[in-house]
């Protein structure tokens, strides 16, 4: 039970905690590349800004051409080279290299190519006249950054290489991927750490019941003992007495609470040695004895056993969980219902299932019922000196064995169901 809770906490703490990381380490990689691909989009319009006059003509900084002469829109002036190179004192400008295509209406091509050894001249023509058929703005072809502007009598278009920036945003998104995974290593046995330390206190706290559950089910048994012994002396002395009556029938109860508590402190606490068992069989034979019982209480026991069913455990504890789940049905189900004993098997083991007739009963109830002591209304009567804790044994026994039970309420019946592992 507690290997379960641990696992749940742990679960929850990497859950949340890798959320976290996750979505700090996405923020940061997306601001990043947000950032980077603003400052080159910048940097590649200013550059577009500075070729041949700048935007609409206009020459960069203020500029005037000689003699103080404007040049008619989209025409270069005069003693001024198509490609100004003042941006390359900026350092900004220094780390990236920018090549220029600029197509007249006529058909001319002048190419300012920044770095000949990457890209040739008719490579980049080439590239900046598919660009200009598609029509669109700006965008990113193998590796370049581009930007087309329109002119009167010339389209511009301009590339920027974000090869190194993409190796840049390619190692950051490595490192982030490196980061996170030892985050999350690291985050793991924490988890497994902290969930160590909230878990400790409940295994003691329930270490601590079961020793008690121990020692008081063994305190009781001599007391137990001695009353019966003494009142049978008695009742062959005095002969038949209210009193000494109801003294015999409160220590018969007494009894098979002492019994329970003992039979319970084993299926939590003893470790017995466990074997292969023909769990078909014993199945069959601990149901031989209720199909009478049921049938002096108006019921009828079907039983649907699979052949050849082995599991490892212990054959003593099996049985007593087969006959804690046919008691329980038999005397807590609806009067004239049937009782359905299955064996079958399924990819998770032996799935042994008691099904009988029974009054409605709610969700938050069926979570309680295999609790100590606990008994509903419709569920579990007072009757015949039972304490509520038959359900309690099955439960460890089932657990005891590695395996799962639980309730369910279906179709005017409840259906308790038992999985154990089975030998391969």
């Amino acid at each position: 039970m507690f290997k379960r809770t641990k696992k749940r906490i742990v679960a929850a703490i990497m859950a949340s905690l890798i959320l976290f990381i996750i979505t700090a380490l996405l923020v940061v990689y997306l601001s990043s590349y947000y950032s980077v691909s603003s400052d080159n989009r910048e940097m590649l319009k200013r550059h577009v800004e500075m070729i041949g006059g700048g935007r609409d003509g206009a020459p960069p900084d203020g500029d005037t051409p000689p003699d103080g002469e404007t040049p008619p829109d989209g025409e270069i002036p005069d003693g001024r080279p198509p490609f100004d190179d003042r941006r390359r004192d900026e350092s900004v400008f220094e780390l990236s290299t920018f090549y220029t295509v600029i197509i007249s209406d006529d058909g001319s091509v002048t190419v300012d190519n920044g770095n000949e050894d990457v890209f040739t001249d008719e490579e980049l023509t080439e590239k900046a006249k598919e660009i200009a058929e598609i029509g669109k703005k700006s965008g990113k072809v193998a590796g370049l950054l581009y930007m087309v502007e329109k002119r009167d009598g010339s389209t511009v278009i301009a590339f920027m290489d974000s090869s190194v920036t993409d190796r840049s945003m390619s190692t950051l998104l490595r490192n982030i991927l490196i980061a996170g995974g030892a985050s999350i290593v690291v985050v793991f046995f924490i988890s497994l750490f902290i969930a160590g330390r909230i878990v400790k206190p409940l295994e003691e706290n329930d270490r601590l019941q079961r020793q008690f559950v121990s020692d008081a089910g063994h305190e009781l048994k001599t007391p137990v003992s001695v009353i019966g012994t003494n009142t049978e002396l008695l009742s062959r002395d005095i002969g038949e007495n209210e009193w000494l009556s109801n003294i015999v029938y409160e220590n018969e109860r007494m009894a098979r609470l002492v019994t329970e508590l003992l039979d319970l402190s084993r299926a939590e606490s003893a470790k017995p040695e466990y074997a292969e068992v023909d769990l078909s069989r014993l199945v069959t034979g601990e149901a031989l004895p209720f199909e009478s019982v049921a049938f002096e209480r108006g019921k009828a026991l079907t039983c649907d056993v699979e052949d050849g069913v082995t599991v490892l455990g212990n054959p003593d504890q099996l049985g007593r969980l087969v006959s804690i789940l046919l008691d329980n049905a038999v005397k807590h189900g609806t009067d004239g219902a049937e009782i359905k004993l299955s064996l079958k098997t399924d990819r998770k083991g032996a799935v042994l299932s008691v099904e009988n007739g029974a009054d409605e009963i709610p969700q938050d109830r069926l979570e309680h019922l295999f609790d100590r002591f606990y008994r509903g209304d419709d569920a579990r009567g007072d009757e015949d000196g039972h304490y509520g804790l038959g359900l309690a044994i099955a439960k460890a026994t089932v657990e005891a064995h590695r395996g799962e039970i639980g309730a369910a309420y279906r179709d005017g019946s409840i259906i308790f169901t038992a999985t154990i592992p089975t030998v391969k």
